[in-house]
């Protein structure tokens, strides 16, 4: 994360989007099925996604990956079919 990502506590769906270089519908959609822990603020509608919670699931997301490459259901570093 960039200097400034690392001194905020939450990060927008934006945000979050830009640092695992995805589109914020699949942020959105972490959310909505539980991957992803985030938190409502407001009236509005604003979701806000603790800095701690985006690097659980990164780390969660590295070990799903790597039990899939071991059961044979993925290749290891292929990146034909990438889907965002």
């Amino acid at each position: 994360m960039t200097a400034e990502l690392n001194q905020s506590r939450f990060l927008t769906l934006a945000q979050v989007a830009d640092e695992l270089n995805v589109k914020q519908s699949l942020v959105q959609g972490l959310i909505r099925t539980g991957e992803l822990r985030a938190l409502q603020v407001g009236g509005r509608g604003l979701w806000r996604i603790g800095r701690q919670d985006v690097e659980d699931y990164i780390e969660q997301a590295y070990r799903r990956t790597a039990e899939r490459i071991a059961a044979g259901e993925l290749e290891d570093g292929t990146e034909t079919g990438e889907q965002e």
